[in-house]
């Protein structure tokens, strides 16, 4: 539904230039729901916009729907309005509502379908139906003002459904919101999304909303896309970043000749009582150094470090054990001592230094 190749965007800033994209290869599924992950300035919100072109991209293509939305960014009265149809299909979701303070929230949500031209009893028809769909059925006449921050981004989502689109785009749409409202507007844009058929790209920075709705992710650091995948293939990924950011576990050998590995648990595993087993079967000690569960889209799924007397090589059948039980295992290397090549005080033992981060614009 959503396909971006080599898409690049480049600000000028100062008189130089700042690379906000560089070069993201994005695929993004027929009725799925897509979380694109990344720190401040990773280039999150540069993205979403070059997606609905909002902003136009240095270089790349964007294709919705089948459309090459950058072939129509031409200048043009054809190749306007051919764009302005093609953006009818997408809906977007700020994350600062920008409802229009004057107009009553049935007023807001007829907004995009005045500019579309569809009849005054259309639209008052629409709104209402949409309002209906969101939860504020008995808010048609209200004003943005009397409304709390979830009604608004209700009205926001309800605003940006009213032409019928394919795609929703949620730019950190419940960063504004405390953490209850933020897990009801979650839940009606996963509810929209199986009801509708809605393929959903949403741009966050927390963790738990990847975990809450989405079926697929993607990583961003420094604009680009270092890791993308469905949820489950990401977490059964050894050395995945997304899986350690997800369901992060911690702790360190407590001795030396031990054996530290990370293992993720997910469908039937996680509720089987495979570590028990393990320690009987073997007869062998086994200390839990972290773990970490959740349900990701519907499945129980968790990580856990566990720590085995003996080297990793005197472990092979243990590790055999666990892998033959459909689990995935990560060896998890110890930290070079002080002194020793990469560790610290060593000579090779210099920060690298911090990049320059790109500052995202939301207007």
């Amino acid at each position: 539904m959503i396909t971006t190749k080599g898409l690049t965007k480049v600000y000028q800033s100062r008189g130089r230039d700042v690379t906000a994209l560089d070069g993201v290869d994005l695929h993004v599924r027929e009725g799925e729901v897509f979380g694109v992950i990344g720190r401040s300035g990773a280039g999150k919100s540069s993205l979403i916009r070059c997606v609905n072109l909002l902003e136009r991209p240095t270089s790349g293509t964007v294709t919705v729907d089948g459309t090459d939305l950058t072939a129509l960014a031409g200048r043009g009265s054809r190749a306007g309005k051919e764009l302005r149809q093609a953006r009818s299909r997408i809906g977007m979701v700020f994350q600062h509502f920008n409802l229009l303070s004057s107009r009553s929230v049935k007023d807001n949500i007829e907004l995009p379908l005045e500019i579309l031209g569809v009849t005054g009893a259309e639209r008052s028809r629409r709104a209402l139906e949409l309002l209906d769909l969101v939860g504020l059925a008995d808010k048609a006449k209200a004003y943005p003002g009397q409304l709390s921050g979830g009604q608004k981004q209700r009205v926001g989502i309800a605003r940006a459904l009213a032409g019928k689109p394919k795609v929703l785009l949620s730019d950190e749409a419940t960063s504004a919101l405390d953490p209850e409202t933020t897990r009801s507007i979650l839940q009606l844009l996963r509810d929209l999304n199986r009801q509708l058929g809605l393929t959903v790209l949403l741009i966050t920075h927390e963790m738990d909303v990847v975990k809450s709705v989405c079926d697929s992710a993607a990583l961003m650091e420094r604009g680009r896309v270092v890791e993308s995948g469905t949820v489950s293939e990401l977490l059964a990924t050894p050395g995945s970043e997304l899986a350690r950011e997800l369901f992060p576990v911690t702790g360190d050998a407590t001795g030396p000749d031990r054996t530290v590995i990370d293992v993720t648990f997910h469908g039937d595993t996680a509720t089987q009582p495979v570590i028990s087993q393990l320690s009987r079967t073997y007869n062998i000690d086994i200390s839990i150094l972290g773990a970490a569960m959740d349900t990701v889209a519907g499945r129980q799924i968790g990580r856990m470090r566990i720590e085995l007397p003996g080297r990793y090589e005197d472990n092979v059948v243990p590790v055999g054990f666990l892998r033959e039980q459909g689990l995935q295992i990560e060896h998890v290397e110890p930290d070079p001592a002080p002194g020793e090549p990469g560790g610290p005080g060593s000579p090779g033992d210099v920060p690298a230094p911090r990049p320059e981060l790109v500052k995202e614009t939301a207007q």
